[in-house]
């Protein structure tokens, strides 16, 4: 008898726990090393696989083929191609593949409380807007009305903030109140790290054009959770 198309991704990485629950089976699907990363470099649109690589710079290309390969055998990522003039092909989340958003947010604020959360790594573009739309907090924001355009390398995104709420998309702003230019590491450490805007924009790390106020504002938006009771030294 032919195996199903996931029972034949099971079998050859011997990876199934075999185990009737639903949350196992979902381990089963998105629990090998890397493939929720992967997920996660393409909750905010289509990329090839090259901007993938990009995003996760320490896996390796053939790694990275099998977990697009796996996650395309389960109807998680789907591959096409563009149409022309760019003819390129792409990976994108199918609409169950873009169910997983919540799950991807879910498990970056409950790992925010982690006792050793590691502060200063490099961080993907995508996963910095993620961790932005995860992260923020509208009392923070209570009475800020605001469109904010981020430039960060050769992505731009903008962020619009009004009645205690974060409208965070790929593309430029129509009308920015402030445009921030920075690298994600860079701008992840304003945001989490306690860097100051002053010192970034005196070393040419930052540049901002428009309200530096709102700037700064926009600094305080995204607080991270108190750390969780550390049981071991």
């Amino acid at each position: 008898m032919a195996m199903k198309p996931i029972e034949a991704i099971q079998r050859s990485n011997n990876r199934t726990y075999s185990d009737g629950c639903a949350a196992a089976h979902g381990l089963d699907l998105i629990g090998e090393r890397w493939a929720l990363l992967v997920v996660r470099e393409l909750v905010l649109g289509p990329k090839r696989f090259t901007d993938l690589r990009s995003g996760l710079p320490s896996i390796s290309p053939n790694v990275l083929a099998q977990r697009l390969d796996e996650l395309e055998q389960a109807s998680i990522v789907r591959r096409r191609k563009l149409s022309p003039p760019a003819a390129a092909w792409v990976y994108e989340l199918t609409d169950w593949g873009m169910q997983l958003e919540p799950v991807i947010m879910a498990l970056g604020r409950w790992a925010a409380q982690s006792p050793r959360l590691p502060h200063g790594n490099p961080i993907s573009v995508d996963a910095l807007i993620l961790s932005f739309r995860t992260m923020f907090d509208a009392q923070a924001a209570a009475g800020l009305e605001a469109s904010i355009e981020l430039r960060l390398g050769n992505d731009c995104f903008h962020a619009d903030i009004a009645g205690g709420q974060l409208d965070l998309v790929r593309g430029p702003a129509s009308q920015p109140n402030a445009i921030i230019e920075a690298e994600a590491d860079t701008l992840a450490a304003l945001v989490y790290g306690g860097h100051r805007l002053a010192d970034a924009l005196r070393s040419g790390e930052v540049q901002v054009e428009g309200n530096k106020s709102i700037v700064k504002r926009f600094q305080t938006l995204f607080p991270l959770p108190a750390p969780a009771q550390q049981t071991r030294p």
